[in-house]
């Protein structure tokens, strides 16, 4: 044996060790690949003219005619979830998920960054035309969700009225000008360095956003009714997105206004959820790391209102309001719940992040918290998506060895235009592709669905759209925790 080199014997019995110790190099998820696939899902749901370097080839052109019925040019932007409908209001909330996730994380992302930019970027194009072509004007959605949701077409096909839907001084929208506000904010903080134009432009365009948020006030699901709701009702109110809206603008500006404004709201509801919906939380934990990292006092109650939240979120705390599975994921709401799941665990490890920064604790009741208490959480709600729960299924289409296959989509469940070039019809997809218990055709790499049951239990059932949707709010809010992960592990 040359000098130097060990038994295979020893080797064994080291590895063995380590795999008892649970060691964190061995036996993870692959976080990079996991990464890679959550950023690769948007592009299988972008509309509009796809670009030359389009990876999901199964797509095609769509929604080159969105805007028209309004005289306006409204193509591109992303569908939110199995269907063919532009919502701005998840949409949006996306594009802030993005941005965050990209400026907190973007350093451990690698050759993932620019592809965060690109899923960022195809967002904001399309919200800067909402936002400056129409004076006084913020279209807020493209497509008539009860005819769409009515038809199983691809996006390829889309025959249904593509309605324009907008806010304005005299029908407001605070809630969906103020998510939008957010997303051109912190996206201008993406490309401060790499796009100084652009950067500029979007910031413009928060400023101005924002400004129609704050001066008229209102919720959009009043002034448009059957046209978001139920589908993306702002149950919630706007009073939180304009916290969240103008904590954006003052990370991005600096300017002491903003920080006036959210101060004299009064949104100090308690809470235990994040979402597209409800942003208090989130708001929350971007104004602390003013008070963690800069010690800025002027923010100390957005602080203990967070950390509130962490101890209505962690298992152990007294206060704790939160419910977990047998297998051990967060359990909110039936309907989508990896939604809450995913955007829970960004707060977490984020939180996390500042706490280690400023070398910070805090206590739920006789309960102490530190920052590894939070990310130990986060990871374990990953690892559950990524397959270590009971049923050995990762609930990211494409990752790992088992993964739903029959996902709520309609791209994903029709052949593709390569392959089967006559269009498909509103009603005629039904039979033949969404009754069908047949596999989907397409792959659409990266997704996550909406999750398991209570039980930890998950048919796979297209037509069970609470658990097998996509959404892209539900992957918006993964990036970040993946990246911190990917640098974290090797894989």
């Amino acid at each position: 044996m040359r000098k130097g080199a060990s038994s295979p014997c020893l080797l064994f019995l080291f590895f063995f060790t380590l795999v008892l110790l649970g060691c964190p190099s061995l036996g993870h998820p692959n976080y990079k690949d996991a990464l890679a696939k959550s950023l690769l899902f948007f592009q299988g749901q972008r509309s509009g003219r796809l670009p030359a370097g389009q990876q999901m080839t199964w797509r095609s052109n769509s929604g080159l005619s969105d805007g028209s019925l309004a005289h306006v040019d409204l193509t591109g932007g992303y569908y939110d979830a199995g269907d063919n409908v532009k919502f701005n209001f998840p949409m949006a909330f996306s594009t802030t998920m993005l941005s965050w996730g990209t400026l907190e994380y973007g350093k451990r992302m690698g050759p993932q960054l620019q592809n965060s930019r690109a899923a960022i970027r195809w967002a904001t194009d399309y919200l800067i035309k909402c936002a400056t072509t129409t004076p006084n004007t913020l279209y807020v959605g493209v497509g008539d969700p009860t005819a769409d949701h009515k038809c199983w077409e691809r996006p390829e096909d889309m025959d249904t009225v593509r309605t324009v839907y907008s806010v304005s001084p005299r029908n407001p929208g605070s809630d969906v000008a103020g998510e939008t506000a957010a997303a051109l904010a912190a996206a201008s903080m993406v490309f401060r360095k790499v796009d100084p134009k652009y950067s500029r432009l979007l910031l413009a365009t928060a400023k101005k956003v924002m400004q129609f948020a704050m001066q008229y006030r209102g919720a959009y699901s009043d002034s448009l009714g059957s046209a978001v709701c139920p589908f993306y009702c702002s149950y919630s109110g706007y009073k939180d997105e304009l916290l969240w809206g103008a904590a954006w603008l003052w990370r991005a500006t600096n300017d002491a206004s903003y920080l006036n404004f959210l101060q004299s709201l009064g949104a100090n509801d308690a809470s235990d959820i994040f979402s597209w919906d409800n942003k208090l939380a989130g708001a929350r934990v971007l104004l602390s790391r003013r008070a963690l990292i800069g010690n800025d006092k002027r923010v100390e109650s957005f602080k203990q209102q967070a950390e509130d939240f962490m101890c209505r979120i962690l298992p152990n705390s007294p206060s704790s309001s939160t419910s977990y599975t047998q297998g051990g994921l967060m359990f909110k709401l039936a309907q989508s719940n990896l939604q809450y799941v995913t955007s829970i665990t960004f707060l977490l490890s984020t939180y996390a992040k500042y706490m280690t920064a400023s070398k910070h604790t805090f206590n739920c009741g006789s309960v102490r918290v530190s920052s590894a208490t939070l990310r130990n959480l986060a990871k374990q709600q990953v690892d559950y998506i990524l397959g270590e729960n009971p049923l050995k299924m990762s609930y990211m289409v494409g990752f790992g060895a088992n993964f739903p296959k029959r996902i709520h989509h309609r791209g994903a469940s029709i052949p593709s235009k390569a392959s089967h070039p006559e269009a498909i019809g509103c009603d005629s997809g039904f039979q033949s592709f969404f009754y069908t218990s047949n596999p989907n055709p397409n792959i659409l790499t990266g997704a996550i669905v909406g999750g398991p049951n209570q039980n930890d239990g998950f048919p796979d059932d297209r037509t069970d759209y609470s658990h097998s949707e996509p959404a892209t709010y539900i992957n918006a809010a993964i990036v970040g925790p993946l990246a911190y992960l990917a640098g974290s592990y090797s894989s």
